[in-house]
C-alpha cells in the first residue's frame, strides 16, 4: 500500500466517480451565483446543465480559490494518519491557489517534520489538469514512490496540451478577454476563437476561425500536429465541454477515427463550475500528451 496520497483541486474537472475510482482526493473551490455560495463539487450541488442554463439566462457567477486555511484543513487529516502528500494545483497562471497551497505546505512541514509534503503547479486546467492527475495515478499504482512521482510531474506537466474553442463569446467579453466591439463583430461574423495554454499556464488566444465546422477541424488538426507520435499517438485523450456535448462528441469522433492507437476511447467530461464561470457555455477543450508547450 502506498504511504502517500495524491491530491488535487476540483478544477481538474474529472467526474466524482472518476476521482473516486482513481483514489484522487480533491479540495473544492467555490463560486457565488445569484447571491448564494456553492462548492465546485463536480456537479453535485448544482448539476452542470442547470449551471450553464442559468448563465445563458444572464447569471454572472464569481469564483473563490482555495485559501491557505482551507488547504491546511484539507491536508492535515492525511498527515495525522501518517501519510505523505503529493498535491498538484490548478495553474498559477489562472489562480493563486498554488501560492496558498505552498504556504500551507510550509506551515504543516514545521508541525509534521517527519512527513513529506510536495506541491506541484500543474500549469494546466480543466480536464488537461485531470489528464495529468490520471497519469500520475497510473504511475502511483505501478509502484512509483512519492519522490520519483514529484519529479515526473515537474518534468512532464508541460507535455499536456490544452486547446480550447468557444462558440459563445459572452463570457469572454464579460471577463475582458475579448473587447465588446470585437465580441460584437465576432458574434455577427460567427467567429469561434481557438485558444491554448502556454508554458506559464496562461490561456492565450491563437486563432480567430469563422464557423464552428472550421474550428472543429482546426482543433483536431492541432492534435495531429502536436501529439506524441502524431496520428500514432497511443496515450489517453480527454475532452471537456460546457453544455455543448454534441460539439465535443463531434471532435471525439474525428479523433477516434484518425488516431487508431488511442489508449481507450476519448473521455468526455464537463467543464466544472469554477472554470465554466469564466468560459460560459459553448466551450470545447481538447487535451493530450505531446511535445513540450511553449
Amino acid at each position: 500500500m502506498n504511504s502517500y496520497v495524491l491530491t488535487c483541486c476540483s478544477t481538474a474537472d474529472l467526474s466524482k466517480e472518476h476521482m473516486e475510482a482513481r483514489n484522487l482526493k480533491y479540495v473544492c473551490f467555490h463560486y457565488v451565483m445569484d447571491g448564494k455560495q456553492y462548492p465546485d463539487d463536480l456537479g453535485q450541488s448544482m448539476p452542470f446543465k442547470e449551471f450553464y442554463t442559468r448563465m445563458a439566462n444572464g447569471a454572472e457567477p464569481t469564483t473563490a480559490q482555495v485559501n491557505t486555511t482551507q488547504f491546511i484543513e484539507f491536508f492535515e487529516p492525511f498527515l495525522k494518519d501518517g501519510k505523505d502528500i503529493l498535491h498538484v494545483s490548478l495553474s498559477s497562471g489562472l489562480s493563486g491557489s498554488y501560492g496558498s497551497a505552498k504556504i500551507a505546505q510550509e506551515e504543516l512541514s514545521e508541525k509534521y517534520p517527519d512527513r513529506k509534503i510536495f506541491v506541484v503547479d500543474s500549469l494546466g486546467a480543466s480536464s488537461g489538469y485531470g489528464l495529468l492527475m490520471d497519469t500520475l495515478a497510473d504511475k502511483r499504482d505501478e509502484g512509483m514512490n512519492i519522490d520519483s512521482l514529484y519529479n515526473w510531474a515537474i518534468d512532464n506537466r508541460l507535455n499536456v496540451h490544452h486547446w480550447f474553442f468557444s462558440t459563445d463569446l459572452t463570457s469572454y467579453i464579460r471577463g475582458g478577454r475579448i473587447s465588446k466591439a470585437a465580441g460584437y463583430f465576432g458574434t455577427i461574423l460567427n467567429i469561434c476563437p481557438l485558444l491554448n495554454m502556454d508554458a506559464q499556464g496562461h490561456l492565450i488566444p491563437r486563432e480567430k476561425i469563422r464557423t464552428k465546422k472550421k474550428v472543429i477541424k482546426a482543433i483536431t488538426e492541432k492534435m495531429m500536429q502536436f501529439a506524441d507520435k502524431g496520428t500514432e499517438y497511443d496515450g489517453k485523450c480527454y475532452i471537456s465541454n460546457s453544455d455543448c456535448y454534441e460539439d465535443a462528441r463531434e471532435v471525439a469522433d474525428i479523433i477516434e477515427k484518425n488516431f487508431p492507437k488511442l489508449n481507450g476511447k476519448v473521455e468526455i467530461n464537463s467543464v466544472g463550475t469554477v472554470i465554466g464561470s469564466h468560459t460560459g457555455p459553448g466551450t470545447v477543450a481538447l487535451f493530450f500528451f505531446g511535445n513540450k508547450r511553449d
